[in-house]
């Protein structure tokens, strides 16, 4: 049986091996999926006993996804914008093949899940680590009117736009002053794992906008709690882009896409 894994760390909460065993049992493929919980300072060993021991592929999750770019032995054209890898395939040899499913994942959700139309519109992103690198080449690529980068190091928003300037209207911004209105606002930050919103104006929401946590479950929270308390017009966790970037590894490694709504409606409980 072919062996596929998530590391990171925490990892024990991940939805992921319920997601791929549901994506298994749908395809008729052969499979096991384990959550492996590296150490801070051992994935990269982790990662190669893993392979050393037959797995075939994995993904990645906080805070690994920048590591596990730096580990590919090559990496697709998602990935090396983003400069981070949320999915890797072991190849003849043990070679690492690298890829960035995050943007496809985020996309599908917004625009096939939650039939939002992307094209001309204002989108805010709050947090320049690697989630929000994975999105940032294919948010432009969907035509979108304008991406305002924020975080809580200016430095990094700042470098986060320079990287992608040449592909699309992005910018900077300060935290506290990055604009109002937007269509879109995109919380990226690992706040919510410690129970706390950005620290975000209220102006960036209004009833036309639509706020989307990154995280799923708890962890969006205190997000969407704002969101909604600044009047925003719609509010979503990540669940939904979850399991689509999940769907777009699994074709990677087995070459079958599978359906995502069913998956999406059980972990809803729908």
């Amino acid at each position: 049986m072919d062996r596929y894994a998530v590391f990171g760390h925490p990892v024990g909460h991940s939805k992921s091996p319920q997601i791929h065993a549901a994506f298994a049992a749908q395809t008729g493929q052969s499979l096991s999926y384990e959550a492996i919980d590296a150490p801070p300072n051992g994935f990269a060993a982790a990662l190669r006993g893993f392979v050393d021991q037959g797995g075939r592929g994995c993904n990645v999750t906080v805070p690994f996804k920048d590591e596990a770019y730096r580990l590919a032995d090559r990496c697709d054209a998602l990935a090396r914008q983003a400069q981070a890898a949320n999915t890797l395939r072991v190849e003849p040899g043990g070679r690492l093949a690298g890829f960035n499913t995050d943007g496809v994942g985020l996309l599908r959700d917004l625009t096939q899940n939650l039939g939002l139309a992307l094209a001309g519109r204002r989108v805010l992103l709050v947090g320049a680590g690697g989630a929000a690198a994975g999105i940032v080449g294919p948010l432009l690529a969907a035509g979108i009117a304008e991406l305002v980068i924020v975080n809580r190091t200016p430095q990094r928003a700042g470098d986060l736009a320079r990287r992608f300037a040449a592909h699309g209207p992005v910018r900077a911004s300060a935290l506290q002053a990055p604009g109002s209105g937007f269509d879109l606002v995109l919380n990226a930050t690992a706040a919510g794992l410690d129970g706390r919103a950005p620290d975000l104006p209220v102006a960036v929401f209004s009833p036309e906008t639509v706020a989307y946590d990154l995280v799923y479950g708890p962890a969006a929270g205190p997000f969407l709690a704002l969101a909604r308390q600044a009047g925003a017009g719609a509010c979503h966790d990540g669940l939904g882009m979850l399991v689509e970037q999940a769907a777009e590894a699994f074709w990677l490694w087995r070459g079958v896409r599978p359906a995502t709504a069913p998956v999406i409606a059980a972990l809803r409980g729908v």
